[in-house]
């Protein structure tokens, strides 16, 4: 429940990063499916890359899963060797994308011009756009964790109409904490999102009290309860925890019954 008890749909994504054949994608869903079939009150969605989308489209019609592509260009298309457009995603079933995850951003450049044009261009092509905002370690200890948030929140949110930020789901990941099998303790993890939702509502209460604000980082069915009961933390995006079906039924499961 947020703050003033309207109740926001929690959303649990698993994002598969570089793992996963088709072949594999395919047993995955095969094995998910009959384990979530029956949830309610939580969506799912997986992120699989980009070889596996329409196969787990296929998969999945019809079923409570939903399908999300991990990056996207802004450009609905051009001479842009390499990438993929938000129109391609559409066409085979996606339903949303991931946005600015710090792997995207450390490793191959993204800039925050970049997810400025990258998220209204996803909203455009009714995709939900889940942008990714966190700190490094350096910048925790220096103090400067709020910020960080405030310039990626501001600056990649900077474009979308204000009626429509209730629309795109943020997912404050703490880079130090991804990948390491470290967690944002639960008072930090809830003070750094009441702050991501303080930042949209500087443009929008209304809008803040609709967006979706997810924890990302080393996310396990063993720790996901204590954090999904937090008052403004509505869902997970899930790495390595996402792999195996009947873990990352677990998550859903229990922001079922968070």
């Amino acid at each position: 429940m947020s703050a003033t008890g309207n109740r926001r749909t929690p959303l649990i994504a698993g994002n598969w990063k570089m793992y996963k054949t088709v072949s594999q994608a395919e047993a995955f869903i095969a094995a998910l499916l009959p384990r979530v079939s029956s949830l309610q009150g939580v969506d799912v969605a997986v992120c699989p890359p980009y070889l596996a989308l329409q196969a787990l489209v296929d998969s999945a019609r019809g079923s409570p899963v939903q399908v999300y592509a991990q990056n996207m260009h802004h450009a609905p298309e051009g001479a842009f060797t390499g990438e993929v457009s938000a129109p391609m995603l559409v066409e085979v079933g996606v339903h949303g994308v991931i946005l600015g995850h710090s792997e995207r951003r450390q490793m191959f450049g993204e800039t925050d011009r970049a997810l400025q044009l990258k998220v209204p261009a996803a909203l455009e092509a009714g995709l939900v756009p889940i942008l990714c905002v966190g700190e490094t370690e350096e910048e925790r200890e220096a103090g400067d964790t709020e910020r960080k948030l405030r310039h990626q929140v501001q600056e990649d949110l900077a474009r979308v109409e204000t009626g429509r930020l209730g629309e795109v789901v943020i997912a404050y990941e703490p880079i130090w904490a991804i990948g390491s099998g470290r967690v944002a303790t639960p008072e930090r993890a809830q003070e750094a999102i009441a702050f991501v939702r303080a930042l949209v509502a500087d443009r929008s209460r209304e809008q803040a009290e609709r967006t979706r604000v997810l924890y990302g980082g080393s996310v396990k069915s063993e720790n996901c309860g204590e954090l999904l009961c937090l008052p403004d933390i509505d869902g997970a995006l899930v790495g390595g925890g996402s792999l195996d079906p009947e873990s990352f039924a677990a998550i859903a499961d229990a922001a079922a019954s968070s």
